[in-house]
């Protein structure tokens, strides 16, 4: 004892070494147990003379690396210390074990905190690096051994003892200390994670601060709890590889909390899990989506009854955290969101009995969402400036953070429409995107346009533009190409496609309206108008959308109906560019052509007015323009025969001749009738009426009566929008066909619009006659055209199309002259038939009846023929075939002598059309004398039509 305390050998009276004055202290604490305190406080030197010999090997060596032996005497003197105290807990760890480990784990905090300023002492915050040094050491990996000998000995009767030494040390010593709890922890995670909230619970309670601490100033509780930072700190550093046990164990702590007792501590443990979470993102994301999940209506009501007799003030503290944690929720944000929203409105979720809550639960849960709310945006608008004004980068929101992978389902929310809720969240969707910037923005508005289903959905969609334009520039066109890159991405079904296009149709259906009223020096008030009035979104929507009129122009060729016909109306309602290109022109010109012949093939007369509309745009944008658009409307409809009436394409035809017998040889055949004979390109021409021996070849199927009038009412309606849309497209009038007598003599179509019908028909019908041939040539030239004539017949036969077309083409005189090729062919076709025919009425053969009688009247109606001549179709069906033949090659004689050009034409400004004065067309007796002789013989049937046929 002398020895001990003196620190000099008694015997030879020098000085005691470092080993030798440990050794002594170690044989007092073992046969004094008295001197235990003074012995422990003298091997603390042992200890921190080991390690300041073990640094400063380090700095000699000027590498991080651990030597192999820093102080070679102390070694012994570390594990005989180690020795002692081990068998000590060992014998009686209940008096030993919590005064070892407050003095082991004290020792370590003070060695940490000593030598953390060194060199060769790696910064706190490269934990694993601290850590491999420290173990590195033997000093203090022998206290470290000795306090987990202490802790195993314990853990299953009190640990709290050694938990709460380590608890002390680590708010004295921390962060240097937080090796010691990262090693701890790793050994007992679930006893240390369970002790160190215990103890942090009592210490919460102890220190008087069962209340919640103010939100805006959570620094507070470090100094009214002093264990509050050295908990968080160690759960902190459990949480990156014990999260699932920390989760457990706070769930486990809730839920006891709620459990009847009268233990102060369970009031105090819902404000202590809350200011843990508070000082801890990672706790909080840690527990809160686990935690919402658990908030059943009991649990609700437990909470109620427990924190109802709350004082003003601390009612206050506790909303105000809760607001606080909720926006530093990460993970589990929007299913936060979700259970406010669901609780604050129970008739949106309770579809069972039994799960009600109360109104006080419901108020709080209100209370709280309107808080979080205005909290929310007081984040996003208190936005600091820099002191040259430059904007700071924005503060970090991990609650919308969170919520920006989830616009989609919040729209969806939002759409709703049920009472309260999508007030909210249309609120927190704006807050949302003011926070995250304009691609969010762009995405929100997009997910609104596609998902509305009601004018009073979409209108959500226009509220948040006008909130949101104001401070974002381009918002509507980098929205509106947002859109249209998702349309043609492939990403949006077809159906959320349509529905995009449609509301999209809607809101410049309303642009256009609200314009309309603007013009007029109105202001739009409507009772019970879903839309808001005046909208920001109704001023540069048509703009936008008039950039992507090729994209969407596209979208008219999708093979979905539904896609293709909304595309059609947006289509027919988006302003045409400025600077329409010629492939673009050619594109869209193409594209709606072929929309509107399918609507009319599917029978839907909407989509085809929507794609009517938008050709009779094209067509109003230049002469080129209406040229290309009816060329293409032509083209496309003559492919199309069975739309009309006609004999779809494809059908096939009856052959020409019966197939040969099983014996007979196809060469034979061929020679006998000479089709082998190459006759093309010369005026011959053979076709084959039959086979001698088996009769005459099959008829073909015979044609509708009327070349005009297809005969199903569906065919008749195709035709008519057909001429209604070239009509529409080629005037500015829009009158119907037959003009009433006393109504103005103007056209319904103009003569350059049927100019170009006209030369559609004959690229069409004669793609290798050119329109310079315009005069009707002699007879002579007619035997070479057979073939050709045969064709255009075949053409107008099959096509109840063509007809109408010719018609529409004779009123806009002189239009029809640019189709003499056509009539030379139908005339010479008609005038063979009648010649050979061998009936003794006309009406046998009712096409050729009708042909006859339309081709004679349109030439009337281009004033190619005179009124006497023209008006002859009048008494065709009286006459025999042959008398018909006679007129007709009368008609041939006039035309022959007085050709179809357009140069016999003089613009009449009064009537605002070409007329002909056929006075200088010289006699016309010589026309008429086959027709007043047919009249003659016919007096009996014809004679009071006589007046109609004179000069």
């Amino acid at each position: 004892m002398k020895a001990f305390i003196s620190g000099i050998d008694p015997v030879h009276g020098h000085k005691l070494s470092v080993k030798d004055h440990a050794r002594c202290g170690i044989l007092l604490l073992r046969n004094l147990p008295p001197a235990r305190a003074a012995v422990l406080e003298h091997l603390r030197g042992v200890f921190d003379e080991y390690v300041s010999g073990y640094i400063l090997e380090l700095n000699r060596e000027g590498t991080a690396g651990p030597p192999s032996l820093a102080q070679p005497g102390l070694d012994d003197v570390t594990q005989e210390i180690q020795g002692v105290l081990s068998e000590f807990v060992h014998s009686n760890p209940k008096a030993w074990a919590p005064l070892v480990s407050a003095w082991s784990i004290e020792l370590m905090g003070q060695l940490s905190s000593k030598y953390s300023s060194r060199h060769q002492v790696p910064h706190t915050s490269s934990l694993n690096e601290l850590l491999q040094l420290w173990m590195s050491c033997k000093a203090t990996r022998v206290l470290m051994e000795i306090y987990v000998q202490c802790l195993s000995s314990m853990i299953s009767s009190c640990p709290d003892a050694c938990v709460d030494s380590l608890l002390d040390t680590s708010v004295q010593h921390s962060p240097h200390f937080d090796w010691v709890v990262a090693h701890i922890g790793s050994s007992f995670p679930n006893t240390i994670i369970s002790r160190v909230l215990s103890c942090g619970l009592k210490d919460f309670c102890m220190h008087g601060a069962s209340s919640v601490v103010d939100p805006l100033f959570p620094s507070l509780a470090d100094k009214r709890v002093p264990k509050m930072a050295s908990v968080v700190g160690i759960l902190g550093h459990l949480a990156t590889r014990h999260s699932d046990s920390i989760r457990q164990e706070l769930l486990l702590m809730f839920h006891e909390s709620l459990r009847p007792s009268r233990e102060p501590q369970h009031n105090a443990t819902v404000p202590f899990l809350l200011q843990l979470a508070a000082m801890s993102p990672v706790l909080l994301s840690t527990v809160s989506s686990e935690l919402v999940e658990s908030l059943t209506p009991p649990v609700l009501e437990q909470l109620h009854q427990q924190f109802v007799g709350l004082g003003r003030d601390d009612a206050d503290n506790l909303v105000g955290l809760v607001v606080h944690l909720i926006c530093q929720a990460g993970p589990g944000a929007y299913r936060i969101l979700q259970f406010l929203v669901n609780t604050a409105m129970p008739a949106s979720v309770i579809t069972t009995p039994g799960l009600t809550v109360r109104d006080g639960v419901r108020d709080a849960c209100h209370r709280i969402i309107q808080l979080l709310l205005l909290n929310l945006q007081k984040l996003v608008y208190n936005r600091p400036l820099g002191s040259l004004g430059e904007a700071q980068p924005p503060r970090t929101v991990p609650f919308f953070d969170e919520l920006k992978s989830r616009v989609r389902d919040l729209c969806l929310e939002t759409l709703r429409l049920e009472r309260k809720r999508h007030l909210w969240q249309h609120q927190l969707l704006a807050l949302l995107c003011v926070y995250s910037g304009q691609s969010c923005t762009t995405e929100a508005l997009g997910h609104l346009l596609v998902l509305a289903r009601s004018p009073e959905e979409l209108a959500l969609a226009i509220q948040l533009h006008d909130q949101l334009s104001a401070s974002m520039p381009g918002l509507l066109q980098a929205t509106v190409r947002r859109c249209i890159d998702r349309l043609h991405s492939s990403s949006l079904p077809e159906a959320q496609s349509a529905q995009l296009l449609t509301n999209l149709a809607l809101l410049l259906q309303r642009e256009g309206e609200d314009r309309e009223a603007e013009e007029e020096g109105e202001l739009r008030e409507e009772e019970g108008s879903a839309f808001p009035s005046p909208s920001a979104i109704s001023c540069g929507l048509a703009e936008a959308l008039s950039v992507h009129v090729r994209d969407l122009g596209q979208l008219l060729r999708h093979p979905e109906t539904q896609l293709s016909d909304s595309a059609a109306a947006l289509l027919s309602a988006v302003p045409l560019p400025r600077a329409l290109g010629p492939a673009l022109l050619s594109g869209l010109s193409r594209a709606g052509v072929g929309h509107f012949l399918r609507a009319l093939r599917q029978g839907q007369p909407a989509p085809a007015q929507d794609s009517a509309r938008l050709l009779a745009r094209l067509s109003s944008v230049s002469p080129g323009a209406l040229r290309a658009v009816l060329q293409q409307l032509v083209c496309s409809a003559a492919q199309e025969p069975g739309l009309f009436g006609g004999t779809p394409r494809g059908t096939p035809r009856p052959q020409d001749h019966p197939s040969p017998a099983p014996g007979d040889s196809l060469l034979d055949v061929n020679r006998r009738f000479g089709t082998a004979v190459n006759f093309r390109g010369s005026v011959w021409a053979v076709f084959h009426a039959g086979i001698i021996g088996r009769g005459l070849k099959p008829s073909a199927s015979s044609p509708s009566p009327c070349p005009s009038f297809p005969g199903s009412l569906e065919a008749s309606d195709n035709l008519y929008q057909l001429l209604s849309l070239v009509v529409r497209c080629g005037t500015q009038w829009r009158r119907p066909l037959a003009q009433s007598e006393a109504g103005p003599a103007v056209p319904p179509i103009n003569p350059e619009a049927a100019k170009a019908v006209a030369v559609a028909l004959v690229e069409e019908l004669c793609p290798d006659v050119t329109n310079s041939e315009l005069a009707w040539p002699g007879d002579d030239h007619s035997r070479s055209t057979v073939e050709r004539d045969l064709q255009i017949r075949n053409h107008f036969e099959g096509n109840p199309l063509f007809f109408p077309l010719l018609q529409l083409v004779a009123v806009g005189r002189p239009a029809l002259c640019y189709c003499s090729v056509l009539l030379r062919g139908l005339l010479a076709t008609l005038m063979a038939h009648w010649e050979a025919s061998r009936d003794s009425l006309t009406t046998s053969s009712l096409w050729q009846l009708q042909a006859s009688c339309c081709l004679v009247s349109c030439m009337g109606e281009g004033q190619l023929l005179p009124p006497v001549l023209s008006n002859m179709h009048e008494i065709f069906h009286l006459l025999t075939p042959f008398e018909v033949h006679l007129l007709l090659l009368s008609v041939w004689d006039y035309m022959k002598d007085n050709g179809p050009l357009p140069q016999k034409f003089t613009f009449d400004p009064e009537q605002g059309q070409f007329y002909r004065d056929f006075t200088r067309d010289g006699d016309m007796c010589k026309y008429l004398n086959v027709l007043h002789s047919i009249l003659h013989k016919n007096i009996e049937q014809l004679g009071h039509l006589c007046g109609r046929f004179q000069i």
